[in-house]
């Protein structure tokens, strides 16, 4: 691993920020105190309630740990498009008992206010979604002695990454669960995603700042496959999401590995901005119908979600998963980073035994 994260943490893990309630202390704790990197997510939170996340989670672990930020998106929705879902959401609602979510109930997820809090009290890393953050904001974190990663999905992304000045890309392949972070949403490129190696080769070649890769990992020797592609670590989110110490659903880590659920999905359907998801009711029904429309969608179909929870009914939950779900194991978090440094291992002697022949 490059040093700036050597530093941070001894086996090149990092756990991915799964918003929604996924990533709660205790599994970055976890993470975390196995040597990997645990993070959580700030997504759809307040800033108060990040806050007091960490506050938790400093209570729990010593060790390094992340926070991970939404980035503003612009008002790009088409509102005529956003008024037709909705309509065609009426029935859902119905269904469930519930009223549809107010699509305009807010754009930058109390992203200053979360900004301040960072500033306010530092931690040692924080990565950003949906886009790069302005210098200035960079450069403010850097002062307090936080380190920044940002997402990219092509090449160029990247590099506009680097320009920023931050520390560390995170170089997300298609094969990723839940959302794309695109620094654009172009309806026009949905469904051009770039594999994981492909992209870790590419954006390798491209930047001279330490690459994380992201994307349908599942295994140790993957692990050891995208770092002798260029990586300087691994995050794993869906991976993560069976964990005992993981906030999912207790539905959403059953559908991981239940047959029923056979294939994986980029989809607008729950947000209006793609991510993948395994394929159910919902997403057949609604996905080809729903707008480039984020967070406007993810506001009206929140309360839907919600509800179908409270019913145990998973064919209306957005069962994020990136396409190695199959391979979920259910372990707690620390034991998972140990079979996986322990499958590292194997990889890198096998790869080295093959070399000396």
């Amino acid at each position: 691993m490059s040093s700036v994260l050597t530093d941070l943490f001894p086996h090149p893990i990092v756990q991915a920020p799964m918003a929604g309630g996924v990533s709660v202390p205790q599994l970055a704790a976890a993470v975390s105190d196995a040597g990997g990197l645990g993070f959580l997510a700030a997504g759809y939170k307040t800033a108060d309630g990040m806050y007091q996340e960490i506050k938790q989670l400093r209570g729990l672990t010593s060790r390094p740990f992340g926070v991970n930020l939404f980035l503003p998106q612009p008002e790009t929705a088409d509102p005529a498009a956003v008024d037709v879902y909705a309509h065609q959401l009426a029935g859902e609602a119905s269904w469930y008992e519930t009223e549809l979510g107010d699509p305009e109930s807010g754009r930058d997820d109390g992203y200053d206010a979360k900004l301040a809090v960072l500033l306010d009290n530092p931690v040692p890393v924080v990565s950003f979604h949906f886009g790069v953050p302005a210098r200035e904001v960079i450069d403010s974190l850097h002062r307090v002695g936080t380190l920044t990663f940002v997402t990219a999905t092509t090449a160029e992304e990247a590099r506009a990454v680097e320009r920023a000045g931050a520390d560390v890309v995170i170089a997300q392949g298609v094969e990723a669960g839940g959302h794309q972070g695109t620094h654009r949403d172009s309806p026009e490129t949905d469904g051009s995603g770039i594999g994981l190696l492909s992209l870790v080769a590419q954006v390798r070649e491209s930047v001279g700042i330490p690459v994380v890769a992201a994307g349908g990992i599942m295994r140790g020797g993957q692990i050891a496959a995208v770092c002798a592609a260029g990586a300087s670590a691994a995050q794993l989110g869906t991976a993560f999401v069976a964990a005992h110490e993981s906030g999912a659903h207790a539905l959403h880590k059953q559908a991981l590995t239940n047959p029923l659920y056979a294939r994986t999905e980029l989809t607008r359907a729950f947000t209006g901005r793609p991510a993948r998801a395994l394929v159910n009711r919902f997403l057949r029904e609604h996905g080809p119908y729903a707008p480039a429309a984020y967070p406007e969608v993810h506001h009206l179909t929140a309360p839907l979600r919600k509800a179908a929870a409270k019913a145990g009914d998973a064919q209306g939950l957005a069962l994020w998963a990136g396409q190695g779900h199959r391979m979920a194991r259910e372990l707690p978090a620390g034991q998972l980073v140990e079979v996986l440094v322990a499958e590292l291992a194997a990889a890198r002697t096998a790869l080295s035994a093959g070399g000396a022949r």
